[in-house]
C-alpha cells in the first residue's frame, strides 16, 4: 500500500465532490486548486481540446453547454454517453476526472502520492452503479479500498457510533439522489437496518422547478435567454433555494429592469409538493423494513447540500418530532466521515474501532413460471437483508422429461423481471428421470457485492457461478420495446385500464411488502395474471373482485 499512513476519504457527489485527509486526531477537509473545498463535478472541454474539471467547467455549463458534462453520477450503471465536442465519454469516465483531479489536489496539500482511498456511495445504488464507482476510480488511478454508504459516513463523522444502543435516521438529499437510512448502534458495531432511496431525486430537481415558476411569474421565455443570462438566473434561483430567511425573495436585474418576487412557505410547498411526496417514499419504506415508528427513532441527521433548504428541514422535524444535529456542514460531512472509516481500517490509535455491517440495497432472484404465467421474480435475498448472507430456495422443472433449466438472476422489486435487472443468467444440464425433479437454488451475497450461485440437483450433481454483475445489454432493451410495440396492436384483456391499474395497485403493493404479505400478493398476482392468459371476461372479473375483498381495497372503476 503507497500511503500506508494516509486515511483518504472521497465524497464523489452529483453536484460537488469532496476529499478529506485523517490527521492529527481528526478528518480534515483538503482544499482544491482554488483553495475551496467542494469541486463541482462537471467536465468540460475547451476550444483546444483541452478537459478543465470543476470550478472552471461549471463557468461553460450554460455558455458551452455542448461541451460540458454535468449531473453523470445520476447514470452510473448505465450505457449513457455524453459528447464533448468530436469526444464521447460515459459516465465512470467522466467521474475518474473528477477523481483524478481530486487526487492532484491532495498530492499538492500533503506533498506526497496517494493511492488507496474510501469512497462515498449513495446507500441505495445498485450492484452496477458500485462496479462503475470502482471502475472511475482505477481509471483515476486510485484503488477504492472500501465503498462507504454517504448515510453511514455521516454517523461516523458525528460519532453516533459511540452511542450505545441508539438509533438514527439519515436523510441524505443531495444535488441528485436522495437516501435514507436507518442505522443502529452498539459500540463498536453500527448495523444498517435498511436503506431506501430515489436515485434520481435531489436539490437539482428543487432549483428546476423554482425556475420555472420565476420564469412564469416574470413573463420571461427560457429559450430567448442568452447563454449568460441562462446561468446568472440560475445561480440567482439556486442561492435563493437554499436561504435561511422566510419569506423567500429574489430580484434580478434584467436588462435594466429589477424584477423580483415573494415566495412564501406555502407557495413553495405547493410548488414543490410533487417532489416532497417523493421524499416520503423512501421514508416510510426504511422504517417499515427496518420495523420501526418514527418515535422509535433517537437522532436525526441531514446530510447533502439539498437539505439545507429550510422547508425539507421543516418537513423532516415534522415527521419525526425532533431536531436534526447540525454541527457539520451537510455538504462536507460525508467526506469527512469517509476518511474517519479510511482511519478505522488503517487502525489508527487515536480512532477507536468500528465494525460496519452492510445490508443488500435490492432483492436478488430468479426467473420463474407459476400457473403458465412466465416471467415472475422469485426473491430468494429479499432487500434490506443484513449480509454476508446466504440463502436456499427450492423450486422444480416444469415437465418430466425436462433436459435443462436457464438459471436467470435478477435484482429488482418488480413482481416482473422485465421491470427488474438481469444480472446474468447460465444453463445447467439435467437427467431426465421420468418424474418433476426439485433443484435447490442457493444465492451467498458477501459485502463487496460478490454473489455466488448454487444450483443443487436431484442427483447430487451441484453447478457454482460466481455473478460479475454485467449490465443488461442495449440490444435486449431495443428487441424489447419492439416486442412491446408489437404488443400494443392487440387489444387482450390485460391491456384494458381498469385490469392496468389493478396490476399496477397489486405490483406496487408487493415492490414495497416483504416476507409472507409479499408471497401472498404474488400468489394473487399470479392468479390474476393467469386469469388474463385465459382470455375469460368473467374469470378475469371474479379474480379482481375476490382480490379487492381479501385485500380489502376498493375494485378499481372503468373510466
Amino acid at each position: 500500500m503507497e500511503n500506508a499512513t494516509l486515511a483518504i476519504g472521497i465524497d464523489l457527489g452529483t453536484t460537488n465532490s469532496l476529499i478529506a485527509v485523517w490527521q492529527n486526531g481528526a478528518a480534515q477537509l483538503i482544499p482544491n486548486k482554488f483553495g475551496e473545498y467542494l469541486t463541482p463535478s462537471i467536465i468540460s472541454m475547451d476550444e483546444n481540446k483541452q478537459i478543465l474539471v470543476g470550478k472552471p467547467a461549471a463557468a461553460r455549463k450554460t455558455s458551452h453547454p455542448d461541451k460540458t458534462a454535468a449531473l453523470f453520477k445520476r447514470a452510473m450503471g448505465s450505457h449513457t454517453l455524453w459528447h464533448l465536442g468530436e469526444e464521447s465519454f460515459n459516465a465512470p469516465e467522466l467521474s475518474s476526472l473528477v477523481l483524478r483531479s481530486l487526487k492532484e489536489d491532495a498530492e499538492d496539500y500533503l506533498q506526497q502520492p496517494i493511492k488507496d482511498v474510501v469512497i462515498s456511495i449513495p446507500a441505495y445504488f445498485s450492484d452496477e452503479q458500485r462496479k462503475h464507482t470502482r471502475l472511475a476510480a482505477e481509471l483515476a488511478g486510485l484503488n477504492a479500498v472500501r465503498l462507504i454508504n454517504e448515510p453511514t459516513a455521516a454517523a461516523m463523522a458525528y460519532g453516533l457510533h459511540t452511542q450505545q444502543n441508539s438509533r438514527s435516521l439519515v436523510f441524505d438529499l443531495g444535488g441528485g439522489t436522495f437516501d435514507v437510512t436507518v442505522l443502529e448502534y452498539a459500540t463498536p458495531v453500527i448495523e444498517v437496518r435498511a436503506s431506501a432511496g430515489d436515485n434520481y431525486l435531489g436539490g437539482e430537481d428543487f432549483t428546476h422547478l423554482l425556475l420555472d415558476e420565476v420564469l412564469k411569474r416574470w413573463n420571461l421565455d427560457k429559450s430567448a435567454l442568452t447563454d449568460s443570462d441562462r446561468a446568472a438566473l440560475y445561480a440567482c434561483v439556486e442561492a435563493a433555494k437554499c436561504a435561511s430567511g422566510s419569506p423567500l425573495r429574489m430580484s434580478w436585474l434584467y436588462q435594466e429592469s429589477a424584477l423580483e418576487s415573494t415566495f412564501y412557505d406555502d407557495d413553495l410547498e405547493a410548488l414543490w409538493l410533487p417532489l416532497l411526496n417523493q421524499l416520503r417514499t423512501p421514508i416510510e419504506q426504511a422504517l417499515r423494513d427496518s420495523r420501526l415508528k418514527p418515535e422509535q427513532i433517537d437522532s436525526l441527521v441531514l446530510v447533502g447540500g439539498a437539505s439545507q433548504m429550510p422547508l425539507v428541514q421543516r418537513i423532516a422535524v415534522r415527521l419525526f418530532g425532533k431536531l436534526p444535529y447540525q454541527s457539520y456542514d451537510p455538504s462536507t460531512i460525508v467526506a469527512l466521515g469517509a476518511a474517519t472509516q479510511a482511519a478505522c481500517r488503517l487502525r489508527h490509535e487515536d480512532v477507536e474501532e468500528v465494525i460496519l455491517t452492510d445490508i443488500c440495497s435490492y432483492s436478488l432472484g430468479v426467473e420463474v413460471n407459476r400457473q403458465g404465467v412466465p416471467g415472475i421474480f422469485s426473491p430468494i435475498i429479499e432487500r434490506n437483508t443484513t449480509v454476508p448472507v446466504s440463502k436456499v430456495e427450492t423450486y422444480s422443472t416444469m415437465h418430466p422429461e425436462q433436459d435443462s433449466i436457464c438459471v436467470r438472476v435478477y435484482q429488482g422489486e418488480s413482481h416482473k423481471v422485465k421491470n427488474n435487472i438481469l444480472i446474468d443468467s447460465f444453463d445447467v444440464m439435467l437427467k431426465p428421470n421420468g418424474h418433476i425433479q426439485a433443484i435447490d437454488i442457493r444465492f451467498s451475497y458477501d459485502i463487496n457485492g460478490l454473489l455466488e450461485v448454487d444450483v443443487l440437483l436431484e442427483d447430487g450433481k451441484s453447478e457454482s457461478r460466481i455473478i460479475s454483475h454485467n449490465a443488461t445489454s442495449l440490444t435486449t432493451q431495443q428487441i424489447e420495446a419492439s416486442r412491446e410495440r408489437l404488443q400494443a396492436l392487440k387489444i387482450y384483456p390485460r391491456d384494458m385500464l381498469i385490469n392496468r391499474t389493478f396490476k399496477a395497485q397489486l405490483e406496487e403493493q408487493w415492490s414495497r411488502a416483504l416476507g409472507d404479505e409479499r408471497e401472498m400478493l404474488g400468489e394473487i398476482i399470479t392468479d390474476f395474471d393467469a386469469a388474463l392468459l385465459s382470455n375469460d371476461m368473467q374469470r378475469v372479473d371474479d379474480v379482481r373482485c375476490r382480490a379487492c375483498e381479501y385485500l380489502g381495497i376498493d375494485e378499481p372503476k372503468a373510466p
